[in-house]
C-alpha cells in the first residue's frame, strides 16, 4: 500500500484527486499508476483502470487472475467492473468512500449476485495515510 501512497501523491503534485493503484503479481509489481482524468481528458483515466491496461499489456492478457491490486480508495462501480472483467483474485485498499465506494461504503456491489467473479475484498489498509492525502487536497483546494 505504501507504493500506492507514492502513486497517490503522483496525483496530488498533478492536481488530481490523489489515487494511487498497484498490481502485484507472482510476489513483484506488475505495474503502477495514479488519476489522471484531468491530465488524459479521460473519465475512465482512474488509477485502476489504468493500472490494469498496463498490467495486461505488460504480460499480453486482459486477464489477470492470480493478481492483487492495491488502491488508495475504495473502488467505484466504473473501476469495480474493470477489475471483475480483469478477474483480479484480490483487491486491497485504504481510504473507505461513503459517496461512491463500492465494497461496502456506498453500496455492497460485491454481494450482488450478477457478476461471474468476485475478488477477495480487504478494506481499511492504512487506511488514515490514504484518508490523508485525500483530506488534505480537498482541504487545499477548498481555501
Amino acid at each position: 500500500m505504501s507504493l500506492a501512497l507514492k502513486e497517490a501523491q503522483r496525483s496530488k503534485d498533478k492536481s488530481e484527486v490523489p489515487v494511487g493503484a498497484i498490481i502485484v503479481m507472482n510476489n513483484k509489481v506488475l505495474s503502477h499508476s495514479h488519476n489522471m482524468p484531468i491530465t488524459h481528458k479521460d473519465p475512465t483515466s482512474h488509477a485502476e483502470i489504468n493500472a490494469i491496461r498496463k498490467a495486461s499489456k505488460r504480460i499480453g492478457n486482459y486477464r489477470l487472475p492470480t493478481a492483487t491490486m492495491y488502491v488508495t480508495l475504495e473502488p467505484c462501480a466504473m473501476c469495480y467492473g474493470a477489475i471483475i472483467h480483469a478477474r483480479i483474485s484480490r483487491l486491497v485498499f485504504g481510504a473507505f468512500d461513503p459517496k461512491t465506494g463500492v465494497c461496502g461504503s456506498s453500496i455492497k456491489l460485491h454481494r450482488q449476485n450478477c457478476f461471474n467473479h468476485t475478488p477477495e475484498i480487504t478494506g481499511g489498509v492504512l487506511e488514515k495515510d490514504c484518508s490523508l492525502i485525500l483530506k488534505d487536497f480537498f482541504r487545499k483546494r477548498r481555501d
